[in-house]
């Protein structure tokens, strides 16, 4: 019989070795990998787990697995930068998000520490961030990913 955290260490393999995309092909290779779980089970490890969708440059959306910072839980570091996030939009290959009053520095080194894909690098001010990616289709993704990860938050657009 699996453990909790058996099953969560392979819900992390499963996504950094395969392109999953819904969480009924996350709960089939679990079931494939010999997991009895089921899509609400799948579901609550994605949120503990501090799991996010990204969006690639082809607009396809696929599940990423955030890095963990030192002792701060993924999960954590979501919350930070969702609720701290007022807008965003692109300007070419930049995506630039206006944040809380005094929030910049700490929502950009939670979007650091996600690594995700597109992210050249990230300057922070006071209440805005610029987002360097390597085009503009990249950062078009980019910005797709930032606004799901808003909504995550129930934060406004």
């Amino acid at each position: 019989m699996s453990t909790k955290n058996d099953r969560q260490e392979a819900i992390i393999r499963l996504i950094r070795e395969n392109d999953i995309s819904t969480q009924d092909e996350l709960t089939a290779l679990m079931k494939k990998n010999g997991f009895k779980v089921t899509q609400a089970t799948c579901s609550r490890d994605i949120k503990d787990l501090g799991i996010i969708k990204v969006t690639g440059p082809g607009q396809t959306t696929k599940y990423a697995v955030l890095d963990r910072t030192g002792d701060i839980a993924p999960g954590r570091l979501l919350a930070v930068f969702s609720n701290s996030l007022l807008s965003c939009e692109c300007a070419m290959n930049l995506v630039v998000v206006r944040t809380l009053p005094g929030m910049a520095n700490a929502a950009a080194a939670a979007l650091d520490s996600m690594r995700l894909q597109n992210v050249v690098g990230t300057i922070a001010g006071d209440d805005t961030i610029f987002i360097a990616s390597q085009g503009i289709d990249e950062a078009k993704a980019l910005l797709s990913t930032i606004k799901d990860l808003m909504n995550s938050g129930n934060v406004e657009n």
